[in-house]
């Protein structure tokens, strides 16, 4: 279990929400995760960008085998170094919040 480390990169609300939802992912599409954060395609590429910058994110691109265009589907996925971090940094999020075994503790 990796050592609870606060990360400034990741805690950002929706650098933290990429990072939480590509975690038990292998990787997904940039829309899909546009469209679940609900936010537009400059911020999504913004935030990436930061995460790309910190090593812990990376990208790749293929062809989309059911559009007949050219477009390509981006496919992101937390890199190793980003899996740790996001985990050291939930760990330092439990810690602030008082609980090792989640934040159930605040549903009383």
């Amino acid at each position: 279990m990796p050592e609870a480390r606060f990360d400034e990169t990741i805690h950002a609300p929706v650098r933290l929400r990429i990072c939480g939802l590509l975690h038990p992912v292998d990787h997904l599409d940039f829309a899909v995760l546009r469209d679940t954060l609900e936010v537009s395609d400059a911020t999504l590429s913004k935030h990436l960008k930061t995460l790309a910058a910190a090593g812990y994110v990376s990208s790749s691109k293929s062809a989309s085998e059911g559009r007949g265009d050219a477009r390509r589907i981006t496919w992101l996925s937390l890199t190793k170094p980003g899996r740790s971090a996001f985990a050291a940094h939930v760990r330092a999020l439990q810690e602030i919040a008082g609980s090792s075994a989640g934040i159930s503790t605040f549903d009383q």
